[in-house]
């Protein structure tokens, strides 16, 4: 392995992610992905767009969904073969050889994930077509879902270097899964240091690239108590998070990016001392 360049390693481990994907059905990720497209649909339902409450509860029921779909195809990815790691790395293995063929494969994973989310999505959602930069909103979104579920895929190789076998990463998921719910501002107001932690959350980003390609600040999108009684016209402030513009869903896009990039160089370091441990 020593003799072998970073750039074969990395071939050769995606090669090998696909031969487990193929021989240990890795199509159950795909179907629980659109599984779970399908219940989301279910709870949306074809009036998402018709109230400020009914489309600001169905970005959140997507981004959760995005997230524990991007965790779970990654969260026992390494940990269920760090003896093997851990002996490999001894004979030459580049741990960012690894981790990147890992995150190579789970990025195509993902991409497959979202074709079929948003496949699912459209078939009872009907989607604004007007889009912030690209002609058509779908286009927004389905970007938007890839980079949440891939950041949480990312999140997931990371907790999965942390921890040193499957069921302590299975026992772990719940607890971030929980975190992300709660920190996204849409359950709770978040305020002092809870506002502070949240920035450090995908939900929190997530909703925030939604609501500003649904543009949630629309005066237009009318308050559920509005619909039911035309009389009673309730004024919404409008709120930062959801700016409808360009610039402010590019800034969105870039933190996303820059989790990615954060929690790959942390799975890295991380992995770096495997040979120090007693696997």
């Amino acid at each position: 392995m020593r003799s072998i360049s970073l750039k074969k390693q990395i071939s050769i481990y995606i090669k090998k992610h696909f031969r487990i994907f193929r021989n240990e059905h890795g199509w159950n990720f795909i179907i629980f992905g659109a599984i779970i497209s399908i219940v989301v649909c279910g709870v949306v339902g074809p009036d998402m767009f018709e109230s400020f409450e009914d489309t600001k509860s169905g970005f959140f029921s997507i981004v959760c969904a995005s997230i524990w779909i991007g965790i779970f195809n990654s969260i026992q990815s390494i940990c269920k073969e760090r003896d093997i790691l851990q002996y490999e790395h001894r004979s030459g293995l580049s741990i960012s050889s690894y981790v990147i063929s890992h995150i190579t494969y789970q990025s195509i994973i993902c991409f497959v994930q979202m074709i079929i989310l948003m496949i699912t999505y459209c078939c009872f959602v009907d989607f604004p077509t007007e889009g912030l930069i690209f002609p058509h909103a779908l286009f927004e979104y389905a970007l938007t879902v890839y980079l949440i579920m891939f950041s949480s895929d990312i999140m997931g190789i990371f907790i999965s270097s942390l921890v040193k076998n499957p069921a302590t990463a299975m026992t772990t998921m719940p607890f971030v899964l929980i975190l992300q719910l709660v920190l996204s501002g849409v359950l709770f107001d978040l305020e002092g240091a809870t506002e502070i932690i949240a920035d450090i959350t995908i939900s929190k980003w997530g909703i925030e690239a939604m609501g500003s390609i649904g543009n949630l600040n629309d005066p237009d999108l009318p308050l559920k108590i509005t619909l039911k009684n035309p009389e009673i016209f309730l004024e919404r402030s409008a709120v930062d998070a959801y700016d409808y513009t360009a610039s402010h869903l590019i800034f969105v896009w870039f933190i996303l990016l820059f989790f990615c990039v954060v929690m790959s160089i942390f799975s890295i370091i991380r992995l770096k001392f495997i040979d120090r441990e007693n696997v």
